[in-house]
């Protein structure tokens, strides 16, 4: 399967934090959610893919062209949480500008867009609302027809009508089998409806990269009593925490574990699942 985006190797050091060689691939056509708390690396990480952070250790390629040599940005929509236009400006103003930027916009499309989510063509960013200014931001991104689509927090702000929206416009993008997006989000139940993979981010380093089919059909959680718990060899699940009244074990495969055990039910495995044993765990 050819790649759209590959990250090698990914080092950068800061006083306080690094990326520690993260690693992952993004197959053409797909969408792969990228998760992870607050200060992971998730934004370090997309800023270095789109060189806003350089001087760093390894390598990314974007459709096979080293991103340090080859200008690919034309072929890359971004919604970062952090960057926008001038308040100032509407989207009629940046309409205009964006024109100017890109060979390949496409105004009709861009206004259609604008219509779709009903955003006001004459009005300043400034008095848009929080997710009214997201919903600005990804009909920008989209309004140039990119290949690979670079995306943090897109949907946060957004209530569930708008979201549900969105996830279709991502849905509809990929269709093609010649796009793909890197989707960063902490609405982790979006990623479960639309993600093909999942790369998991923790302190700098990649804990894993897997499809969902892997993970959710492979991966569980299984939720017994002290006493069981203590039956149970600790190389048979990865993670552990006890609540109140039980112990969660995060297994890796939970067909061999219920064999094993003869347990009946394991639980399907849930991204928020995932974070919180991964990362707040024993083992």
């Amino acid at each position: 399967m050819e790649n759209i985006l590959e990250v090698n190797n990914l080092c950068k050091r800061y006083r306080d934090f690094a990326l520690k060689n993260v690693s992952f691939n993004l197959p053409k056509g797909m969408i792969m959610g990228f998760i992870g708390k607050n200060g992971a690396g998730k934004t370090t990480t997309i800023k270095a893919i789109l060189s806003i952070v350089n001087n760093y250790d390894g390598e990314i390629k974007i459709f096979n062209q080293d991103v340090k040599k080859n200008d690919v940005k034309k072929d890359i929509g971004v919604v970062l949480d952090d960057m926008f236009f001038p308040e100032v400006l509407t989207p009629k103003d940046i309409n205009k500008i964006m024109s100017s930027v890109y060979d390949n916009w496409d105004e009709v499309l861009f206004f259609k867009y604008l219509n779709d989510f009903e955003l006001p063509i004459n009005k300043t960013i400034k008095s848009l609302s929080k997710g009214m200014r997201k919903k600005l931001e990804i009909v920008t991104a989209l309004a140039h027809h990119p290949k690979l689509l670079i995306l943090d927090e897109p949907t946060s702000g957004l209530d569930p009508i708008a979201r549900s929206e969105v996830i279709d416009i991502f849905r509809d993008f990929i269709q093609d089998e010649e796009c793909s997006i890197l989707l960063s989000s902490h609405i982790t139940t979006d990623l479960e409806h639309i993600a093909d993979y999942i790369t998991f981010i923790d302190n700098g380093e990649v804990l894993l990269s897997k499809t969902c089919d892997e993970l959710m059909n492979l991966y569980g959680v299984v939720k017994c009593g002290r006493d069981e718990f203590k039956k149970i060899d600790s190389s048979d699940y990865l993670k552990y925490r006890k609540n109140k009244y039980e112990f969660e074990l995060l297994v890796e495969d939970k067909n061999m574990f219920k064999k094993k055990y003869n347990i009946d039910t394991i639980d399907k495995l849930t991204l928020e699942d995932l974070m919180v044993l991964v990362i707040k765990g024993g083992k």
